[in-house]
């Protein structure tokens, strides 16, 4: 009896003090054990960064080039990662690449669209796949998409009419617009005719040739242009182009008739030619989109929306199927008058740029 006793006792302080050992190291002592073990705080994985996918129709003007750039440094100041893609303004290609952006699993989509019909499947992909769409700039049409972030363009357009009837109250006007399936070019051409309606109603003003340009490229502009000119036998007062790119083809085809700096023309984007053109004389005037506050605003609210966060706008916008929360900034017309306190102050461009 006493020699079991004495046996069982050695056996349970045996195992007491393999269970007091093993919880003095804390785990399992076999290097082959599964067990959790704890984590020091300084390899804990981070939260996993916000990716924004940006679809851009083009590169090929300098203003979508500082769109890219801005938005991108912006977006990456925020903490987030930017993957882009420029579809070379072909509308095929541009849906591919937005839904190779969505298959890669971005947080949020953010689109400048070439066609702003077409574009519409991208949304549609992108909200079956959980993911929120941002129109950058232009508006994408006829679908649900989450916002919109651009400036006032039919104020665009009133800008550059409104400096153009101060300049020619009466005469012969041309109107270059842009690409037809852009909304922008729309809109544009909107707050033109809102302002030369009053003079074309009172015959102080009538518009002898009013086209869209293909793709917004200088040479169709060219084309333009030229086809007014001869249709007018080059008695044209005024234009107006939807943008300096198109100006900038039209300003060809009067240099090439002897007109360079004796028609006035309009355009927009405050791109750097254009600016230089305004110096020389040969372009009246421009509008300036601040593009850095565009970018800026767009990147943050891109973050924001990628979160789930509500985001509260003052403005809608019918996009023909719904009204879109957006957020509209105000462009700014610019003349040789005041192109040293805008553009220039602003660093959009350099001093020495514009005037060489």
């Amino acid at each position: 009896m006493g020699r079991v006793y004495i046996r069982t006792r050695l056996i349970v302080l045996t195992l007491a003090f393999v269970f007091f050992v093993t919880g003095c190291v804390g785990g399992d002592i076999n290097p082959e054990s599964k067990a959790p073990m704890k984590v020091p705080k300084s390899e804990t994985p981070a939260k996993d960064q916000i990716t924004i996918g940006f679809s851009m129709d083009t590169l090929k003007e300098e203003r979508w080039l500082k769109d890219r750039d801005l938005f991108k440094e912006e977006a990456e100041k925020l903490g987030a990662k930017v993957k882009i893609k420029e579809a070379d303004g072909d509308d095929t290609l541009q849906i591919v690449q937005a839904e190779e952006l969505i298959s890669k699993g971005v947080d949020v989509l953010v689109v400048v669209p070439f066609n702003a019909e077409s574009t519409a499947s991208i949304v549609n992909k992108a909200h079956t796949a959980g993911i929120k769409v941002i129109s950058y700039d232009r508006l994408i049409k006829n679908a649900d998409i989450d916002l919109y972030i651009s400036f006032d363009n039919e104020r665009v357009g009133e800008l550059q009419a409104e400096a153009m009837t101060m300049l020619v109250p009466k005469g012969k006007y041309v109107y270059i617009g842009g690409a037809e399936t852009d909304n922008n070019a729309h809109l544009f051409k909107k707050g033109v005719f809102n302002i030369l309606k009053p003079s074309i109603e009172s015959g102080d003003i009538t518009v002898v040739f009013d086209q869209w340009t293909e793709n917004w490229t200088p040479a169709n502009a060219y084309s333009n242009m030229a086809a007014a000119l001869g249709a007018n036998h080059n008695q044209v007062d005024a234009v107006i182009a939807a943008n300096d790119a198109t100006a900038g083809g039209a300003i060809k085809a009067l240099e090439l008739q002897g007109l360079k700096g004796k028609i006035p023309i309009a355009g927009q984007d405050a791109e750097l030619a254009a600016a230089k053109r305004i110096v020389e004389g040969t372009q009246i005037m421009t509008v300036y989109k601040p593009i850095r506050t565009l970018a800026k605003t767009a990147a943050e609210l891109a973050v924001k929306v990628a979160k789930g966060e509500k985001i509260e706008t003052d403005r809608k916008v019918n996009n023909g199927k719904i009204e879109v929360p957006s957020v509209l900034l105000t462009p700014i017309a610019v003349d040789k008058l005041n192109i040293d306190e805008t553009i220039i102050k602003d660093g959009f461009h350099s001093r020495e740029e514009v005037y060489q």
